[in-house]
C-alpha cells in the first residue's frame, strides 16, 4: 500500500508541472497547487497560467499590462508578486488594480507605474480612476445646448410664465371684490 501512495504522489507532481510555461519553472506544492517562478525572464506578456497555480512570481520582467480576466480562472492563487515591471498605468490596468484590491490588497502599493507621465513613479494604489483614464466612458451630455440662444429662450419662457401667473392673480383678486 505505501508503494501506491508514492506512485500517486509522483503522478500528482508530474501532472502539476506538466503545463508549466517554457520560460518559467514550476514545482508542485505539498498543498496541491503549483508554484510558478517566472522572475526575471524578460516577459512582455503573461504566460499561459495553469488553473491550479497557487503561487505566481512575475517580478523583474517587462510586463506593462494584464489583460482583463487574466487571473479569473485561478481560484487557488494566493501569492502574486508583480513588482519591478514597467507598468503602463492607464485604463488597461484597471482589471489588475481591482483584482488586487479584492484578493491581495497588500501587494497593491508595491506596483509602481513607469508610464504615462502623469502616473510615472507612483504606486498604482494612489492613482484615482481619472488618472487611470476614461476607460471608454464619457461624461453625460448635458440636456441643454451650450449656447446663448438657448439661455435667452429659457429666460423668455420664464418671463412668460411669470406674466401669466401675475395676470391670473390680478383676475382672481378682481372677482373677490
Amino acid at each position: 500500500m505505501p508503494a501506491l501512495g508514492v506512485l500517486i504522489l509522483f503522478w500528482a507532481v508530474a501532472e502539476a508541472t506538466e503545463n508549466c510555461p517554457a520560460l518559467c519553472t514550476c514545482q508542485a506544492l505539498e498543498t496541491m497547487g503549483l508554484y510558478m517562478d517566472c522572475r526575471g525572464r524578460g516577459l512582455t506578456a503573461l504566460p499561459a497560467l495553469p488553473a491550479h497555480t497557487r503561487q505566481l512570481l512575475l517580478t523583474n520582467n517587462s510586463l506593462r499590462s494584464v489583460p482583463p480576466g487574466a487571473f479569473d480562472h485561478l481560484p487557488q492563487l494566493q501569492v502574486l508578486e508583480l513588482e519591478h515591471n514597467p507598468w503602463h498605468c492607464d485604463c488597461g490596468l484597471t482589471y489588475l488594480r481591482l483584482w488586487l484590491e479584492d484578493r491581495a490588497p497588500d501587494t497593491l502599493p508595491l506596483i509602481h507605474c513607469a508610464s504615462p507621465e502623469r502616473a510615472a513613479h507612483r504606486p498604482l494604489s494612489q492613482l484615482t480612476g481619472f488618472e487611470l483614464g476614461s476607460c471608454g466612458w464619457q461624461p453625460q451630455v448635458s440636456w441643454g445646448f451650450p449656447n446663448t440662444w438657448w439661455d435667452v429662450a429659457l429666460g423668455a419662457v420664464a418671463i412668460l410664465v411669470l406674466a401669466l401667473l401675475a395676470a391670473l392673480l390680478c383676475t382672481s383678486t378682481e372677482h373677490l371684490d
